[in-house]
C-alpha cells in the first residue's frame, strides 16, 4: 500500500531566523504565521485530506489546528514528527552559534556531525521516515498531512531523493509550505513537489 503525504512546515513565529527554537514548546505562531497557515488551509480544501498528524510543539500544533479546523479534522499528535533535539544549542541565537566550530561542522556535515547532548540528524530522519512508513502500511482513505519542522522535512526529502544528509541544505522549506510525496513503505518514496504553496 502507499499513501500521499503532504509535509507541512509550521507557520512563522517571532523567533524565526533569530533563535534556534528547537524543542522549546511554547513558541506560538505570530499573525503572519497564522495568515500563512490559513491561506494554505484554503488551498488544501477539496483535496480529500483524510488525516492531519502533528509534531507536539506549540507552533506545529497551532498550525495543525488551523488546518484541521478548516478541513473538519481533529489533528493527531505524532512525537515522531517532533523537531530535532538540538541539546545545548536549543533556544540559542543563530548569531551566537555562528562562532561555535561545532555548529559550523554540523551545518557542513549533517550526516555525521553530532549535536551537544541532543540527537543526530540521521536519528531524527529515521524516526520521521518510520512514521511515514506506518502511514503507508495503514493505507489511509486519502492524503495525510504531517505538520513538522524545517530540518525534519528537509531530512525526509533528502532521504526520499537519495541525497546524503550533508546535502540537505541545498533546498528550502519555507514556513507555511507543503511538500508532497508518495510513501510506499519500507523507506521508499516518490517525491512530487518540494516547498510548494499548493
Amino acid at each position: 500500500m502507499s499513501v500521499l503525504v503532504g509535509l507541512v512546515r509550521h507557520g512563522a513565529h517571532d523567533d524565526l531566523g533569530r533563535i534556534l527554537s528547537g524543542r522549546t514548546s511554547d513558541i506560538p505562531l505570530n499573525a503572519a504565521g497564522r495568515d500563512q497557515v490559513a491561506a494554505l488551509a484554503g488551498r488544501l480544501a477539496g483535496r480529500g485530506i483524510a488525516q492531519v498528524d502533528t509534531s507536539p510543539r506549540r507552533r506545529t500544533a497551532q498550525t495543525a489546528a488551523i488546518i484541521g479546523g478548516a478541513l473538519g479534522l481533529a489533528p493527531r499528535t505524532a512525537p515522531a514528527l517532533d523537531e530535532i533535539d538540538f541539546g545545548a544549542w536549543s533556544a540559542r541565537a543563530f548569531a551566537d552559534l555562528e562562532g561555535d566550530p561545532a555548529w559550523r561542522h554540523w551545518n557542513a556535515a549533517r550526516g555525521r556531525a553530532p549535536t551537544p547532548g541532543g540527537e543526530t540528524m540521521a536519528a531524527a530522519v529515521a524516526r520521521a521516515v518510520a512514521h511515514l512508513d506506518g502511514l503507508a502500511a495503514a493505507g489511509a482513505a486519502g492524503p495525510v498531512l504531517c505538520v513538522s519542522h524545517c530540518d525534519v522535512i528537509r531530512g525526509i526529502a533528502a532521504h526520499a531523493l537519495g541525497l546524503d544528509l550533508d546535502h540537505m541544505l541545498r533546498f528550502d522549506i519555507d514556513p507555511g509550505s507543503v511538500s508532497w510525496l508518495r510513501a510506499h513503505g519500507q523507506g521508499s518514496f516518490h517525491v512530487i513537489t518540494l516547498n510548494g504553496p499548493h
